[in-house]
């Protein structure tokens, strides 16, 4: 029988093809700034460029690559340019992209301790030193009654923390007979989405998650929150989850945590506290005020692939309590016994959160914590607060511009005094000439620009470029006379 044609990429290929994808990487990063910064195609534009069929045959790697050139980067918005200036940064770094290169190679399926001794026990000891270096509570370690996971976002962190404090609440009824009594979670008006949708999934149901209102600073009130739940205690409800947040996404207010803490420990709710982009800034000490109260918390996250140049997806999850965590979360079949795991002396991160696969994701944050070292994360972080800080200074000093939210790290929420009209036209035409990307938000019914300044490669020069383009841009609506 004649031996048949292998179709794989043989060592060689890859080693020559590999080769090829890390220049490639490294020239888009040498030149990014030559790209507009938000994708200028318009809908439809990259699929009618795709054939209809995928190949009968196999194509030589160079044509592919050739087409991530042609056909998709015009189709690209360039997170990683450091004139993203949107959202909150979604930042990669060398070392993380080969961190996660090194991942995909090993094709880890760590579920289980047994399926890669070393995918569990290095994320154990990674996210140790996370409580370490943000000087978080000791409670938050492996080596305590806590300790951390590495979910796919503060969304998946959300869900595993309202399910947890679900299943704390009702004595673990809910995961056996489903949600029978009325139980209310709270937010502010500022929280995430994030924690609407938990709620949803969890079956506790949107009408049952309360919005509590937020202060002139845009943070939650917590006598507001106190009030709120007497009155659902008197409504026959069962008040069981509180999300305060560290750094919104509107506006980057914080949510004052030893009172919101205090009220959750005498109801018995469980606390849990999102910091998901500001978190990162507690690895300096001069900014660590912003986890005041967090002992009071029962789980907490923050996202490294935000502002720790750690690529997406990274989020790290404490909870005090893995023990409810896990018996929230755990469903053992035959097929996963193993002996390991029936010591009770590893831990099985698939009784974290909710996939039960998961993929090597610590390496890359291995290799970003071991590159840098603390020195060089403090040294972004503190430039890129400086830079904001900057920012809204001169801000505050045109008379044209205000700020309309205190910026106490690298988010400016400012807006030209011209009116809602006037804002609208201008982030329109600062994003179409794709020199810069900035998104907008609502606060106190007034449309508002967003100046996030987070992304791994952000320096002065961009900064001020912003600034000059930003007024250039208002003086030429204003010369137009297209808006009143």
């Amino acid at each position: 029988m004649p031996e048949s044609k292998n179709f794989h990429m043989s060592p060689g290929e890859f080693r020559r093809y590999g080769r090829a994808v890390v220049d490639w990487i490294a020239d888009y990063y040498e030149t990014i700034e030559t790209f507009p910064v938000l994708s200028q195609v318009k809908p439809g534009q990259i699929s009618d460029q795709l054939p209809d069929m995928p190949p009968e045959t196999g194509e030589a790697f160079d044509r592919i690559l050739k087409d991530v050139d042609d056909i998709l980067l015009p189709g690209v918005t360039h997170w990683q340019s450091p004139n993203f200036f949107a959202y909150f940064p979604a930042n990669a770094s060398g070392p993380a992209i080969l961190g996660e290169l090194l991942s995909a190679g090993l094709g880890v399926q760590g579920m289980l301790w047994s399926t890669s001794p070393a995918c569990t026990e290095l994320e154990t000891r990674v996210l140790d030193w996370l409580v370490d270096m943000l000087a978080l509570p000791e409670g938050f370690k492996s080596t305590a009654k806590g300790g951390g996971v590495i979910q796919d976002s503060a969304s998946g962190a959300a869900l595993c923390a309202v399910l947890a404090a679900r299943e704390r609440v009702t004595g673990h009824g809910v995961n056996v007979k489903g949600c029978r009594e009325p139980l209310v979670a709270y937010v502010s008006t500022q929280t995430h989405s994030s924690v609407e949708k938990a709620v949803k999934i969890a079956g506790v149901g949107s009408d049952n998650l309360h919005l509590i209102p937020v202060d002139a600073d845009f943070a939650l009130r917590p006598e507001a929150l106190a009030e709120q739940i007497k009155i659902d205690h008197k409504a026959g409800c069962t008040p069981f989850f509180v999300c305060g947040t560290v750094g919104t996404t509107s506006s980057n207010a914080m949510d004052p945590l030893p009172e919101i803490g205090r009220i959750c420990r005498e109801e018995g709710l469980w606390f849990h506290v999102d910091a998901a982009m500001s978190g990162t800034a507690a690895l300096c000490p001069e900014y660590r005020h912003i986890h005041a109260g967090l002992e009071l918390a029962d789980s907490y996250c923050f996202n490294p692939h935000k502002w720790m140049f750690t690529n997406f997806d990274c989020d790290c999850f404490f909870v005090k309590d893995r023990e409810t965590l896990v018996r929230t979360l755990s469903i053992l079949p035959e097929y996963l016994r193993n002996t390991a795991s029936n010591s009770g002396e590893v831990i099985d991160y698939r009784d974290w959160h909710v996939p039960l696969g998961r993929r090597f994701r610590s390496l890359k944050l291995w290799f970003v914590l071991r590159h840098y070292g603390v020195e060089g994360l403090q040294h972004h972080v503190r430039k890129h607060v400086q830079l904001a800080q900057d920012f809204a200074g001169w801000v505050d000093a045109a008379k044209e511009f205000e700020c309309v939210a205190p910026a106490p790290l690298n988010l400016v929420c400012f807006r030209h005094t011209s009116g809602e009209a006037f804002n609208k036209e201008l982030v329109e035409r600062l994003n179409r000439s794709g020199k810069l990307f900035l998104t907008h938000t609502t606060l106190n019914d007034q449309y508002v620009l967003r100046m996030c300044i987070g992304q791994t490669h952000t320096d002065e020069r961009h900064v001020k470029r912003a600034w000059h383009l930003i007024q250039d841009t208002a003086e030429k609506i204003e010369q137009d006379g297209l808006v009143p």
